[in-house]
């Protein structure tokens, strides 16, 4: 009696067929019930405590609402489902021939032995044991059955929306093809491969679109910008197959978290070129590539841009220094980026260099995306004490040309600092020679409209920059110092008595030979 009773009590998945499970005659109707409940205690008590699916579990997928924040979604971003792919462990307890690795196939099924063809696509790793249980309770007795993940399958997104590539990606499934390294899709691996966010993606209200087997589908908000702040892993939810990300675009840009969005792991790479345009007050305006090292050169020459990529992404002022330097009328209080978003909408972005120089506002100092347009005003007004720190910030020009042409030491182009003024380009070109007219100069310059304007400007070499008396020049100004009075009277004298000078010449060697 005693080893028909252990039989059955520890062989709960005897084969039907083997008839092995003889009850015993005299007290067989009381030790039935006893025996069920024992064996109930025994799956209980060795009922593994690993990551792996039982038939006894519930899932826990039908109770997320449609609409639902990742944070409250985590039972069901939790319950991973099967995809083709797969690679799982089955486990029939107390039956090996039936335990083994499988993969889930191509129609989402998996070949079991005795049992054919399970349909598990779809089915978390506890529906998927449920299932494989079902199956095997035809030839089992009491079937105990677990399901492990063993690797999932690479998965196929699609994304949108604000990432510099949009379109469809394959994430695989571990890096560097070790089941040591081995982890699941995220969002925020899904952007990385699609060439990380544009600088006006609202991280606030990243969506993923995912199907469900009944044919709906249901949008789960994602809050990545929380996820940046405090580094809540709960807010980068794992993805499957099939799913679709949506990155909207911001309503307004904010500097200050423009810097934060380039620091990010998911952000573009910073050392891609840009294609920008800048326009307006500078010194060379037109379409760039910028990167993120840069320097200037002198006015009108093209700024220098470095071949690889520097500790922060291109931003506006090197652009500016890529563009041959700002002038000195130009107003960088009012410079605007022109941004266009994903879905064709423009953007404009109000920037004020002027802060930037005062207070060190860097934030000011916007990273730039690709295809910006940058536009630099004129100034209506501009005391020379702003004129004088912009000519020193560090996208200004290194030098401007100055053509210094007459009665001076050194007549020429001369190369000074932007802001120079007359008097100093006076003295960078040696002074003035003894035939100058020493009084006053012309000041002839070539006008942003095209026009041509000439002053004449009195010479004080103790005046300090003053637009009247003491300008500051601009690139390709033309200072013209002419002859004093005695200079042109004796050089007009000189012509007239060349010709007499000459005649005599002729007549003295004349008569030499006609003596």
């Amino acid at each position: 009696m005693s080893g028909e009773w252990q039989e059955r009590f520890f062989l709960p998945g005897h084969l039907k067929s083997m008839g092995h499970t003889v009850p015993h005659k005299q007290c067989n109707h009381l030790l039935q019930p006893l025996a069920g409940l024992a064996m109930l205690s025994l799956m209980l008590v060795m009922a593994p405590c690993t990551a792996t699916a039982q038939v006894n579990s519930r899932p826990t997928s039908a109770s997320v609402n449609s609409n639902t924040d990742a944070t409250n979604a985590v039972e069901f971003n939790d319950a991973y489902t099967l995809a083709p792919g797969d690679r799982i462990r089955i486990d029939v307890f107390k039956v090996t021939q039936y335990s083994g690795e499988n993969q889930v196939l191509v129609d989402g099924t998996l070949n079991l032995p005795q049992v054919g063809y399970v349909s598990v696509q779809g089915l978390t790793l506890k529906e998927a044991a449920q299932a494989v249980s079902a199956q095997y309770a035809s030839i089992l007795r009491y079937p105990f059955v677990t399901v492990s993940l063993l690797a999932p399958a690479a998965v196929k997104v699609g994304i949108a929306g604000e990432v510099n590539r949009p379109g469809s990606y394959t994430i695989p499934s571990s890096d560097g093809g070790s089941q040591s390294s081995s982890q699941l899709p995220t969002v925020t691996r899904a952007i990385q491969l699609a060439g990380g966010i544009t600088q006006i993606a609202d991280l606030r209200k990243v969506e993923v679109r995912r199907s469900l087997r009944s044919g709906d589908s249901r949008v789960i908000k994602v809050d990545l910008w929380d996820f940046l702040q405090t580094g809540n892993l709960r807010r980068d939810i794992t993805l499957r197959s099939g799913d679709s990300i949506y990155i909207p675009t911001v309503t307004q840009t904010n500097l200050a978290e423009s810097v934060q969005l380039s620091a990010a792991s998911f952000a573009a790479d910073k050392s891609v070129p840009l294609n920008i345009a800048i326009v307006g007050e500078v010194y060379r305006p037109g379409p760039y590539t910028v990167t993120a090292s840069a320097k200037t050169g002198a006015a009108g020459e093209t700024g220098q841009s470095g071949g690889g990529g520097g500790e922060r992404p291109p931003t506006i002022t090197r652009a500016i220094q890529v563009a041959g330097g700002i002038k000195p009328q130009a107003d960088v209080r009012r410079i605007q980026v022109r941004r266009l978003a994903r879905n064709g909408a423009e953007q404009i972005i109000s920037i004020n260099l002027w802060q930037l120089l005062q207070s060190g506002d860097l934030s000011q100092d916007l990273i730039l995306q690709d295809r910006d347009t940058v536009v630099i005003p004129t100034a209506t007004a501009l005391s020379a004490a702003e004129s004088t720190q912009i000519a020193a910030a560090s996208f200004s020009p290194d030098s401007i040309r100055v053509n210094v042409v007459g009665e001076v030491k050194q007549p020429g182009v001369v190369k000074v600092p932007p802001n120079t003024p007359l008097n100093q380009a006076l003295l960078a070109a040696g002074g003035f020679n003894i035939r100058a007219r020493q009084k006053n100069v012309d000041l002839i310059r070539l006008n942003t409209d095209g026009t041509v304007t000439r002053r004449t400007i009195a010479v004080d070499f103790a005046r300090g920059l003053d637009e009247q008396g003491n300008p500051a020049l601009r690139n390709d100004d033309i200072v013209v110092v002419n002859r004093s009075a005695l200079t042109v009277f004796s050089d007009n004298l000189g012509s007239v008595l060349n010709p007499v000078n000459g005649f005599l010449s002729v007549f003295s060697i004349f008569r030499i030979f006609t003596q």
